[in-house]
């Protein structure tokens, strides 16, 4: 948001608005009640003599309110306790919601920021735009590392590795991740060395890494440290649990924190003017991090299961990267890089952790069932992932075997800690993704453990052909156990066709196969059939529903009646139309496997109909949907 506005003010953005107005809430959890007026002259004192004439036109006006998430004012944007002038003194909420339902200078623009985790708990239905911001797309991570390294080896080598790291490769779509990153990585890639021991593989490790190198080469008096951090940490901890990012000099000295150390510079920043200077963390990652980490240089049992609990409880999700840097710090290996900087960490503390999360999933997660919280599941699984610890995932998985996200959105890093939880799960019976939107990058971090599941389904999640390679993978993976696969409803067409004739080649284990609605008709489309008309072929149930076949299409289906363990079949909402119904009838009195096979809107007429049902009575055992 700072370089949004920098950008305007340089003439290169947004030029049509006279001035924008930019606060960050976290700054203005301070404020009681005051007027619009009293806001902005508190942040901009020069405009005293202008303001008059900036509210003459409203419309000219952008106010930008920066880290919603980080308000501890609740925000009731269905309230109708409005203000209508900005001479009125009113609470920070009452504010921001009138100058967003347009009773406070109507015709103004607002544009107001916040992480997900509390947008999906307010009422958005009066913004009239709702943007997620995607960050870095692939290519623009790849040029990250370019610009940051200034050397093709170095950065090759980096992202390389990034790229094959599931977890970090997806943080990498967040620009201050992606720095924290290539910084870390800068110390691992060094000319002539490798320091391979240092690469993170979780977020956790990341934080570790970041603060072990802070601390190597800004740290001049390294005894002062444990004090340093641990004092930090408290108030950090403070912070998380009630909701403080500004921290006063009363804040300072109640946690005995030592302002005049130059260490602090590497992890807080000042802000405002005399006596009201505030700091903050330069991230709040980082201190949710410290928040963490103090557990483990300061032990307390009370202290840690009140903060566990109470972070659990948050609604708004503000404690679930605490939660994740507790678990992720109980691996002994992720703790051992900082311990030269800190000494030995309390054991008490990873045995604590390890119990409340195994305690927690066995009461609150059952990943195989459709109605239960998924993000819930999600964030759990997230903080199995970050323990890195196997046995623990086992255990909180127990005789769990189905794992089902219909209908729920999944990030790529939810893909990535969903791949590392059923690699820990042993014979999984079920991975339900219907209409997941998991598309390449999540597919791409799945792929290499799905070929263990029984039953997978991956309907509705935009899928190309180019995908199909992963499809591939599993499917002729040597200890693949699929038995039903769905890739109905996605964007495949006839292109895939050799791609996946070629995988049912070398697959013995699949049963059913649906490639409902998927655009297979085509040239390539013959490359697949003759794949599924010969007795190699297991498949039994098979699904070509609304596939754009048509009667060219026709003969090309009556090979099918040659698989002799084809039982059922679906061509129905096709356009075979009555020239095509002379092939389905070849088809149908042919086979000697098929138990049913439905047909319904083809647009056949009534005499293709009758014909293609007086077949019935030579195959008693058939069933024909017409």
């Amino acid at each position: 948001m700072q370089k949004f506005v920098f950008d305007w003010v340089r003439g290169e953005l947004y030029q049509r608005f006279s001035f924008v107005f930019f606060f960050k809430f976290r700054m203005l959890n301070d404020i009681k009640e005051l007027s619009l007026v009293d806001l902005i002259l508190k942040e901009y004192p020069y405009l005293t003599t202008k303001l008059e004439t900036l509210f003459s036109d409203p419309a000219n006006l952008l106010f930008i309110f920066d880290g919603l998430d980080e308000s501890v004012q609740q925000m009731d944007f269905r309230s109708e306790r409005l203000c209508t002038s900005p001479q009125i003194q009113e609470s920070l909420s009452v504010l921001v919601v009138s100058l967003v339902k347009q009773s406070l200078l109507k015709g103004c623009y607002i544009l107001i920021t916040s992480r997900p985790t509390k947008l999906a708990l307010i009422e958005t239905k009066n913004f009239q735009r709702v943007s997620e911001i995607m960050g870095f797309f692939p290519k623009e991570r790849k040029l990250y590392f370019d610009k940051f390294f200034l050397d093709e080896k170095k950065s090759e080598m980096a992202f390389n590795y990034v790229r094959e790291n599931g977890i970090l490769y997806t943080f990498c779509y967040i620009p201050s991740y992606c720095w924290i990153l290539c910084t870390v990585l800068s110390t691992c890639f060094k000319p002539q060395e490798m320091y391979f021991e240092l690469l993170p593989k979780t977020v956790t490790q990341l934080f570790v890494t970041f603060f072990a190198n802070i601390l190597t080469n800004h740290s001049r008096d390294t005894s002062q440290v444990p004090a340093l951090l641990t004092s930090l940490g408290w108030m950090a901890e403070y912070g998380v649990m009630e909701h403080v990012l500004g921290f006063e000099s009363c804040n300072l000295k109640t946690f005995g924190v030592n302002y005049s150390s130059q260490l602090l510079s590497n992890f807080m920043v000042e802000s405002g003017q005399g006596p009201n200077v505030t700091v903050s963390f330069f991230h709040l990652t980082i201190q949710e991090f410290l928040a963490a980490l103090v557990h483990y240089l300061d032990y307390s049992h009370e202290k840690l299961q009140e903060s566990l609990d109470k972070a659990r409880r948050f609604e708004d999700g503000r404690g679930e990267m605490f939660l994740r840097f507790l678990c992720g710090l109980s691996d002994s290996n992720t703790r051992a890089v900082l311990q030269k900087h800190l000494g030995n960490f309390s054991p008490k503390t990873s045995v604590d952790v390890i119990n409340w999360l195994s305690n927690t999933f066995s009461m609150n997660v059952r990943p195989d069932r459709e109605s239960d919280d998924k993000r819930k599941i999600l964030n759990m699984f997230a903080s199995l992932f970050e323990s890195r610890n196997r046995a623990l995932v086992a255990h909180c998985l127990g005789a769990n075997k189905k794992f089902q996200f219909p209908e729920f959105h999944l990030a790529p890093l939810d893909c990535t800690v969903l791949a590392f939880i059923l690699e820990c799960c042993r014979d999984p019976e079920l991975v339900d993704l219907d209409t997941c939107f998991i598309q390449t990058e999540g597919l791409e971090r799945l792929y290499t453990i799905l070929h263990n599941v029984v039953e997978l389904r991956l309907t509705n999640n935009d899928l190309k052909d180019t995908d199909m390679k992963f499809i591939y993978r599993i499917l002729t993976n040597p200890a693949c156990k699929i038995q039903n696969l769905s890739l109905k409803d996605n964007s495949f067409t006839e292109e895939c066709c050799p791609t996946l004739a070629a995988a049912l080649c070398e697959n013995q284990s699949l049963r059913t196969l649906d490639l409902s609605k998927n655009k297979l008709g085509g040239p390539e489309l013959e490359n697949l059939l003759n794949v599924l008309s010969d007795n190699a072929c297991k498949i039994g149930n098979l699904s070509l529903r609304a596939t754009k076949l048509t009667h060219e299409h026709a003969p090309l289906l009556v090979s099918l009646s040659g698989n002799t363990n084809l039982t059922h079949l679906n061509l129905s909402f096709n356009y075979f139309a009555d020239t095509g119904s002379e092939y389905i009838y070849e088809l149908i009195r042919k086979s000697t496997s098929l138990r049913e096979i439905r047909l319904d809107t083809n647009d056949f007429n009534m005499e293709s109909i009758e014909r293609l049902r007086s077949l019935q009575k030579y195959h008693p055992n058939l069933n024909i949907i017409l």
